[in-house]
């Protein structure tokens, strides 16, 4: 047996520390830490209920948008005003959290995940007139490889001609990502952190002129992924075939949905959104979701057992020297069982409930690339999924910001009350996310939060039952226990956020010592 560590895992946002045990060059155990806590359920009690829709943002700097989401709908439903949202305010909502998927998705891929695949340093002899290769070649020349170091070497297969075309692409992601958080700031304000939704809708008034630049730059962003983001996700999945077999873990998939197409039900079951809610398997079964069914476990959590149970049942306390435990996540469950959440759950409930416009999308990759439903559980899998999302998505985004009536109302006048509860469900760019309150004497009196990262980097629980990253990297083979570069393969597929999953804002000394490349 050997094991190895790697502590922090890079190019993921937040603190994430994974274990596994190896055997004949193959996964036998694996083991997901998140290695930091943080205050936010804690230091929301006492305070005003709206107070949590701008302190939650404030859980991570590159998903806040999801939380004020997540957030605003809890609060739509514990101030009885869910079933009250003008048209404006679904759109309006619907634009500023999509265009920040749109950002998320290019950057988990160009920034993120592509260097494991693309050679960035075959740049360095360019010798031809792109100006963005020019400036990578210029960036390389100073001697220092950051940030496209550290990492684990080797397996790179593209041929130097498409490791220097997506090397390009990196550079132009950049932009992109810069135009999506400017359109996103169009109705949203600022990024991080928007001031544009709120409970009852949102903020910003819809004008002609913000609709047409919205329409713009959508247009930009929506050339960029049909020419550049998918073709670049085809070269990458026609060089790595097996990777869409690699890390596969439990096939059993979740998504809360998202994106209204109408005034919110007040059930999330019962929401109409173009990414519906839902549960699906291997065997492409479509199971409505219960959000009843939703609970944490924290056997191996540094909690005590007392916060076990559904959101809500009970205030989080943290024990940070309890016996056995080695994460701060808790483990969400589902009926008792572990799910893997993010575009590959969306995409899949998706395609299983029927919607048109995702089978249209998923038959026609799979075709190209004469692949069954089944081979998208992996690795390239996620990856794929996040590209065609993000294609769906642009393209309604379009549809919705014509949709705005600059002389319709854009939010509904709300009255705080003295008691109430509400869950937000919603999913954010990497996978299902809830946030659930309870509102007694007019201040906060729980607040819990159940984030993407969470469901997949989760630790096991009381039946032993590994999370969804744990599970996926089990069974594995290694080439080189000394350059493990499936495993951060693996991991990054599922695009963590660590600072999200521990939002449950101090440090505290735990197993965070030794740093390896990664």
């Amino acid at each position: 047996m050997q094991k190895i560590v790697i502590d922090p895992v890079t190019r993921v946002e937040g603190h994430l520390r994974v274990e596994v045990t190896i055997d004949g060059g193959e996964v036998k155990e694996a083991r997901s830490a998140g290695t930091l806590y943080r205050g936010f359920e804690e230091f929301l009690v006492g305070r005003q209920p709206i107070d949590a829709q701008r302190i939650t943002q404030r859980v991570c700097g590159v998903c806040p948008t999801a939380h004020a989401t997540a957030s605003a709908l809890a609060l739509d439903q514990a101030f009885g005003c869910l079933d009250k949202l003008p048209e404006n305010g679904r759109l309006l909502r619907n634009l500023i959290l999509g265009a920040n998927y749109l950002q998320s998705h290019i950057l988990h891929f160009y920034h993120l995940a592509a260097l494991d695949y693309v050679d960035v340093a075959q740049a360095a002899d360019y010798d031809g007139s792109d100006p963005d290769l020019q400036s990578l070649r210029t960036f390389i020349a100073r001697g220092t490889l950051a940030p496209f170091v550290p990492r684990y070497e080797g397996d790179y297969r593209l041929t130097k001609q498409q490791n220097t075309l997506l090397a390009g692409h990196y550079v132009e992601a950049l932009r992109m990502r810069r135009l999506a958080h400017e359109m996103l700031c169009v109705f949203g304000g600022k990024m991080p952190h928007n001031v544009g939704i709120i409970p009852g809708g949102a903020t910003e008034p819809p004008t002609v002129s913000k609709m047409e630049q919205v329409v713009m730059q959508l247009k930009r962003i929506s050339e960029f992924i049909e020419n550049v983001y998918i073709p670049d996700i085809l070269a990458v999945a026609g060089a790595y075939p097996d990777h869409f077999a690699l890390g596969k873990g439990y096939g059993k998939l979740l998504a809360y949905g998202v994106f209204e197409l109408e005034t919110p039900a007040p059930r999330a079951a019962d929401r109409k959104r173009l990414f519906p809610p839902g549960l699906t398997d291997v065997a492409l079964k479509y199971q409505p979701l219960d959000q009843e069914k939703i609970s944490e476990d924290v056997k191996f959590s540094r909690y005590a057992d007392s916060v076990a149970g559904k959101p809500l049942s009970a205030l989080t306390k943290n024990v940070p020297d309890k016996e056995g435990a080695y994460s701060w996540l808790k483990a969400p469950r589902y009926d008792g069982g572990p799910r893997e959440v993010g575009p590959l759950a969306r995409m899949a409930v998706g395609y299983v409930a029927g919607s048109e416009e995702i089978r249209k999308e998923v038959d026609g990759l799979l075709s190209a690339a004469g692949l069954k439903p089944a081979d998208l559980f992996g690795v390239l899998g996620r990856h794929a999924c996040r590209a065609l999302e993000s294609r769906i998505l642009a393209r309604r985004m379009t549809e919705w910001a014509l949709a705005l009536d600059p002389k319709a109302p854009h939010r509904y006048d709300y009255e705080s009350p003295e008691t109430g509860t509400g869950a937000g469900l919603v999913d954010g760019p990497r996978g299902a996310l809830g946030h659930w309150i309870d509102v007694k004497d007019g201040k906060i009196a729980n607040y819990q939060l159940v984030v993407p990262t969470t469901w997949n980097a989760s630790p096991r629980d009381a039946n032993d039952q590994p999370g969804a990253i744990e599970r996926a990297l089990t069974g594995t083979r290694i080439k080189d226990a000394s350059n493990p570069f499936e495993v951060v393969r693996i991991v990054r597929s599922f695009d963590p956020c660590l600072a999200c999953a521990v939002h449950v804002m101090d440090a505290h000394k735990n197993e965070i010592g030794k740093y390896r490349v990664a």
